[in-house]
């Protein structure tokens, strides 16, 4: 079967300050790197409000809207910033990865990667953060689970910074396992290993600065992969972000092009145990610009090396 690349231009319309490091150039850098693989591409539609308040009130919904400036820039937060399309490309971030597991449940494909932005895992219920406004890899959970009739469904992130927003929202979701490794201590300063869900269905694996992909490599393979296939997950969600890389501006983790290969081919190996192969994966960070191309690239050929 194929892989799936869901994206739309769309994601090109949010605009940040300049010298921001979630900028537009990261999705061109991404998408450059797609380019010559053999995938099909689908482009990202609209979530309409019953997607996005699967994980947030509707008040919130409508917040983030009417903070959206008509012209400039609208900061949020320290680090979170709205232009006048940014709520179209974040509702496009939602509505790409639902369409993704809408076409991986149904047997279209046998995985996808949705190549949109802004990322999603850092926004919490109520709360914008990190450079995110909606919950993207949580709301796609949720509507495998409620849409689609799913029992188990898995969130995997790799993400550097520690996924706190889809923490928050997937908290007391029994049906819903997360699984999230990060640098610790590192911003946002959740995901301590004792933070473990309502019902114990959160692992926070913490990895030490300037470790490299062989500790997250032993981590993975002692803590993660166990967890992950005595929960059976019939879906597994990946939260992509590739800003563990060594060359990464933000963050001290040492991982290389060859680790985010080994890790994605892992994850698979176990969604073909379990989930009958069916992964949807979602980009999060990644602020070296050639480090995430390369990356992402990589990423994306393990898929579809398992989907074949």
């Amino acid at each position: 079967m194929a892989t799936a690349l869901v994206t739309h231009a769309d994601g090109m319309l949010h605009e940040t300050p300049e010298g921001h490091p979630e900028q537009v150039a990261r999705l061109e850098h991404v998408l450059h790197a797609m380019h010559g693989l053999d995938l099909q591409w689908r482009s990202a539609p609209k979530a309409d409000i019953e997607l996005l308040t699967l994980c947030h009130p509707e008040s919130y919904v409508h917040r983030i809207s009417a903070a959206e400036p008509t012209t400039g820039l609208a900061q949020l937060d320290e680090d979170t910033w709205m232009s006048p399309e940014s709520f179209l490309a974040a509702s496009r971030a939602v509505g790409g990865v639902c369409r993704a597991v809408d076409m991986v449940l149904a047997g279209e494909v046998g995985n996808a990667f949705c190549a949109t932005r802004p990322p999603g895992h850092h926004a919490e219920r109520e709360t914008p953060m990190g450079f995110c406004l909606f919950g993207t890899a949580a709301i796609a959970a949720k509507h495998a689970l409620d849409n689609h009739g799913l029992t188990r469904v898995a969130v995997v992130d790799f993400d550097v910074h520690h996924g706190n927003g889809t923490q928050d929202l997937l908290w007391d979701e029994a049906r819903a396992l997360l699984i999230t490794s990060q640098q610790s201590p590192l911003w946002p300063g959740t995901g301590a290993a004792e933070e473990r869900g309502g019902h114990d269905n959160v692992l926070n694996v913490p990895l030490p600065p300037d470790s490299d992909g062989s500790v997250m490599r032993e981590a993975y393979q002692q803590q993660v992969f166990p967890r992950l296939r005595a929960f059976a997950p019939e879906l597994i969600i990946i939260s992509a972000g590739f800003d563990a890389h060594a060359d990464d501006p933000l963050a001290a983790l040492n991982w290389t092009v060859d680790d985010y290969t080994w890790l994605t081919q892992q994850i698979c190996a176990v969604a073909r145990e379990n989930a009958q192969g069916r992964v949807v994966s979602t980009l999060e960070g990644g602020y070296d610009l050639a480090a995430l191309g390369a990356s992402a690239k990589a990423h994306v050929e393990a898929l579809m090396e398992a989907s074949t």
